[in-house]
Formats: structure tokens, sequence, C-alpha cells
């Protein structure tokens, strides 16, 4: 069974409208093993295009989630902030993450990276395409910033004139 999530409003920006699985009566506590299968990645809101992601647990729309999240080559979410904490873990190819303060890293498959609400950051794929494990602690949600950290459209961020 398919539950369509609704685009939802959050301080402006649109949050993920993604197919979420969900089986009858599905509590947080029961186990979940699946494979993804690749029909489920689609496009996200407010993210570049070359971004697509598959929802593994929760409703990012709702509640804490974890989503498989592939990109191409060279794709990359520009400077930005999550009201959630985020944890990221490569599950293939290399993705270069800078986050504000902190020297930039390449993450090999298996790396991990942990952004703290708020806290300002950027992701590229680095290499060839890349694909890793995505979780929020709550409703998922991006907020775009400019070089000087004030907040920005989705559309200016993710423009060529931004990049």
């Amino acid at each position: 069974m398919w539950i369509r999530c609704k685009i939802i409003a959050l301080t402006g920006f649109a949050l993920l409208s993604l197919l979420v699985p969900a089986a009858s009566g599905q509590q947080d506590d029961k186990p979940i093993v699946q494979n993804t299968a690749p029909g489920k990645f689609q496009k996200i809101p407010n993210l570049p295009d070359c971004i697509t992601a598959a929802v593994e647990q929760g409703d990012p729309t709702k509640a804490a989630s974890v989503l498989m999240v592939k990109g191409t080559r060279g794709c990359k979410a520009p400077w930005h902030f999550h009201t959630p904490n985020e944890q990221l873990m490569m599950a293939s190819g290399s993705g270069r993450v800078e986050m504000k303060g902190e020297p930039a890293v390449n993450l090999r498959t298996g790396g991990f990276a942990y952004a703290p609400s708020k806290h300002v950051h950027q992701f590229t794929c680095v290499g060839g395409p890349c694909s890793f494990f995505l979780r929020s602690d709550a409703p998922f949600d991006i907020h775009y910033v400019d070089q000087d950290g004030n907040e920005i459209s989705p559309e200016q961020a993710v423009s060529k004139r931004h990049k």
C-alpha cells in the first residue's frame, strides 16, 4: 500500500512530496528489511534536479525519516541548513561535504557526516554519481543561504548563477 504525502509549507519552504511506503498499521517499533526499488526514487521539490530520493523509513513531512539519496556527477546541494539534525552516510561513490567553520572533507563509501540543527553546509557528488543515506530527526526542510548567510529562495539557490 502507498500513501502519497502532500507538499507542506514550513516557513515559506515546501517539504518533500514523496511516495511513502506504509504497511497497514506499521509502527516505528516494527522491523524493516527491504531493498530500495529503482522506481521509488523521485525528484524532491526545492532541491536541484540532479538529486533524487526514496523514503526508507518514516514520513519526512511529519517526523523523523531515513532517505536513500542519489546524485549525478557534479551534483551540488548549495549552501543550506535544516531545522532538524541531519546525519549522512555514504553508500556509494564519493561526496564532498563542506560545513561552515570546518575543513571540507571528501567522504568515500561508509563515510559519515553530522550537521546539527541550523548548521550551514553544502554537498557535492565528486568523481561520479553518488548515493547516501540521509537521516533527519524531525520533519525534513531545507533553507538556502547566500555567501553572507542570508536566507534565499530555492529558485535563487539552485539557479546556475548561484552554483
